[in-house]
């Protein structure tokens, strides 16, 4: 195995085109050609951490936090970006960071929190904006069936619980070709009429390059007329953040004690009680405070996050429980199930669960 086969079972399953427009995600050190000698998985990329690779032989690291996060413009090892970067490309070892792409899955960071905490009912929390394309076609009425099935097998047509969807009109096409022209239906320099399908199919923007190659490799004609455009419908798959509920309610004290002791951390910082029971709430592993208007939207009774700011907890105006579990701590399952995902999918090779503590934020 090589550094890129990796890099696709990764990204088989959370694509990158979902990642967030400020992260920098993918390969960010090294050769997707290198060959594989073992695999580490950590939250972040450190110094120790790179030590840990090499007393394991692991000359890839996937991290879920990206070490280089902004525009390095030089390599001389005054930060620890820096020194990190160097280390690893002494060592020949590639590092790869999945971040917002897996914050953005439907089985992603906050449905491993779910999961911890035993939610059931879940949901995305805010849905991704222009995720959705529609392709729409023309074929001859011959061929119609033929490319339908090939669109799906390229994974075109699933909505929700459905899959094979597409919408289909027929009427009849007309075209002259020049005298370059190769056309496999009628003559050129000729005006033809051709009884044609149109097809429309919705299909998940990631997948745009395998649709367009099903397309141009089934269709007949010389020149395919096509169009794509991106709707605005929501996915209600693809989004950070999740909606959950306990599957019986409990009280605030109850729940604060159960969410410390399940997402082990020192401390919660929490808004004001209301002194309601709950029961449905909403996770954002991370920094969440962008989603606090959405967590109110969907009425929940309180909102797991983290980096909430002194004023952030004012916007809670007695609607709901704003609790701060610490920005490590809501993200510290992410690479285990990671390496569980990797697991299945390769079983040739190591697949290391990094030991290494990378939490910067102590507590006294």
């Amino acid at each position: 195995m090589i550094v890129q086969d990796v890099i696709n079972h990764l990204e088989d399953f959370a694509p990158l085109q979902y990642a967030e427009d400020f992260d920098n995600v993918g390969l960010l050190v090294g050769d997707k050609n290198q060959k594989l000698t073992g695999v580490l998985v950590t939250l972040d990329t450190l110094e120790p951490v790179i030590d840990e690779a090499i007393a394991n032989n692991c000359n890839l690291i996937v991290s879920f936090h990206p070490i280089i996060f902004k525009g390095l413009k030089s390599l001389t090892g005054k930060t620890y970006v820096e020194r990190v970067v160097l280390k690893a490309i002494k060592h020949n070892i590639a590092i790869y960071a999945i971040h917002t792409a897996l914050d953005n899955h439907i089985q992603g960071v906050n449905a491993m929190i779910c999961e911890q905490l035993g939610l059931v009912n879940t949901s995305i929390l805010v849905p991704q904006k222009n995720t959705i394309k529609k392709l729409t076609t023309y074929v001859p009425k011959t061929e119609a069936e033929v490319l339908r099935k090939a669109l799906f097998a390229a994974g075109a047509g699933h909505i929700g619980n459905y899959s094979d969807c597409s919408f289909n009109t027929d009427g009849v096409g007309t075209y002259n070709g020049n005298s370059n022209a190769n056309p496999t239906k009628g003559e050129k320099g000729t005006l033809h009429y051709e009884e044609e399908t149109q097809i429309s199919v919705v299909f998940e923007k990631h997948l745009e390059s395998k649709i367009l190659k099903a397309l141009f490799n089934t269709h007949s004609y010389e020149e395919v007329a096509y169009e794509i455009i991106t709707l605005e419908n929501q996915n209600q798959d693809i989004g950070i953040g999740m909606v959950g509920e306990f599957e019986t309610e409990m009280s605030e004290a109850d729940f604060l004690s159960y969410v410390k002791t399940k997402m082990n951390t020192a401390c919660i910082r929490h808004s004001a009680l209301l002194q309601k029971p709950i029961k449905k709430i909403a996770v954002l592993g991370g920094s969440g405070s962008f989603a606090i208007p959405n967590a109110k939207r969907t009425e929940v009774d309180a909102f797991i996050t983290s980096d909430l700011k002194y004023h952030d907890f004012f916007s809670a105006e007695n609607k709901l429980i704003l609790a701060d579990i610490g920005h490590f701590e809501s993200e510290q399952f992410t690479k285990n199930g990671l390496v569980a995902l990797l697991t299945k999918k390769i079983t040739n090779f190591a697949i290391v669960l990094s030991k290494t503590d990378t939490n910067p934020v102590k507590y006294f």
